[in-house]
């Protein structure tokens, strides 16, 4: 029996590593050359309008790879008998950035028609985004196919905000993330803003013994009351990283060394021993985390991916093709 489990789990991890060997830098360079062009160009298009953008199609990536894999399945509308990922309390009203990617697969339908997957066209926003942001650029890996489901339900594959650091790195362990990933790639909290009703515990009722968490630094956790005044108010949202929120720099490492991670979930990476000395050196040294980042975005990319037949190329993103 025990071989046989050894046999089937080599099994999976060979079809994983053919699956990701079928996804190529520069897929589209002799059946839509300027793919990645068009899509950066939409991407930069949106994000002089706004520069929030970018933490919105970063996250949207994210959101996509970490549920069913990196398909496109977040990009699906709901219908009258299904609610899709984008519907989930996860999702809904914190993701932004659908019409960029809208947008970008307009123009792509326009040029090379059932060409450019909504999934690849995702890969390449988040990738324009991070650049655009200040991060470094990379090779996006490409051809993947759109999936043909999108369930709500299936978004408790996302980390909530009020993860510890063991049930991140089992999280992200399950996804094929060392721990060293996983605080790499929490630092994408250093560009965008959050709801205030995903971290209000931390203000008003903590637990049975306190209010407020102990380790929010007081100064920080004063003006978030300010901005976030108790209730459950889903339309008031504040910088995830106040110095910078529109950069992708090591200030949200530098907050959390001083108590003012906004979630829980980012505080938490202080109370291990080696999450704390990742986030210690990253605050130092901007270019090596930017590096990983960079590294562990291509990474991401790869999750469960569909290549060929095993999905489909949506004429509409928000729609399964019929």
């Amino acid at each position: 029996m025990k071989k046989l489990l050894v046999c089937i789990a080599l099994v999976l991890v060979s079809l994983s590593r053919c699956v990701e060997s079928q996804l190529q830098v520069g897929f589209y360079k002799d059946s839509c050359r300027l793919a990645e062009f068009i899509v950066k160009d939409e991407v930069r298009k949106a994000f002089i309008k706004d520069k929030g953008l970018a933490a919105g199609l970063v996250r949207m990536h994210f959101h996509d790879c970490f549920v069913r894999g990196c398909e496109g399945s977040v990009l699906i509308d709901s219908t009258p008998s299904n609610t899709a990922e984008k519907d989930s309390p996860a999702n809904n009203p914190s993701l932004r950035g659908f019409e960029v990617i809208d947008s970008a697969k307009a123009r792509l339908e326009a040029m090379c028609k059932g060409v450019v997957s909504c999934a690849d066209i995702l890969a390449f926003a988040a990738r324009d985004s991070v650049e655009m942001a200040g991060g470094f650029g990379y090779d996006v890996p490409a051809g993947r196919t759109d999936g043909r489901v999108s369930l709500a339900s299936e978004t408790s594959n996302l980390p909530p905000p009020s993860f510890n650091v063991d049930q991140l790195t089992q999280l992200f362990a399950n996804k094929g993330f060392t721990q060293e990933e996983m605080v790499t790639l929490s630092g994408a909290h250093t560009i965008g803003r959050s709801h205030c009703t995903s971290f209000n515990n931390r203000l008003y009722s903590f637990n049975t013994t306190v209010n407020q968490d102990p380790s929010l630094d007081p100064t920080y956790a004063s003006m978030l009351k300010q901005q976030c005044p108790q209730g459950n108010d889903p339309t008031l949202a504040v910088p995830m990283d106040p110095p910078s929120p529109n950069m992708m720099d090591t200030s949200y490492y530098q907050g959390i060394l001083a108590n003012r991670g906004l979630f829980t979930s980012d505080q938490t990476l202080l109370t291990n021993s080696a999450t704390a000395n990742q986030v210690t050196q990253n605050a130092r040294i901007p270019f090596i985390w930017k590096k990983n980042f960079a590294a562990a975005m291509v990474k991401m990319g790869k999750i469960g991916v569909l290549t060929g037949s095993a999905g489909e190329i949506r004429a509409n993103c928000r729609v399964i093709n019929s």
